[in-house]
């Protein structure tokens, strides 16, 4: 993270952590994890492609799947994400 850039904005009924990468870090962010402390964070995965596909590979198909069930499956790709929508194309 760079130092300088996080910020904090907090009302009555929402609070928002802005993070900013540190120079020399590339590439989007997989993951974040939030809590109290140390010993209760919880994780949680941006919405990315490859995210969404494993999660969807997780939930739709366990480790055991037939050939034609891998074949039905849907294509999903996110297509925009902004702090008010998500856009995904399902073929």
């Amino acid at each position: 993270l760079a130092s300088p850039e996080p910020s904090v904005s907090v009302s009555a009924h929402n609070a928002a952590i802005g993070l900013a990468k540190a120079p020399g870090s590339t590439g989007p962010w997989e993951k974040f994890c939030f809590g109290l402390d140390a010993s209760s964070l919880q994780e949680r995965l941006f919405v990315s492609e490859e995210n969404v596909d494993g999660f969807l590979d997780t939930v739709l198909c366990p480790s055991v799947c037939s050939p034609s069930t891998l074949e039905s499956q849907p294509l999903i790709e996110v297509l925009d994400v902004t702090e008010d929508r998500i856009q995904i194309r399902v073929k």
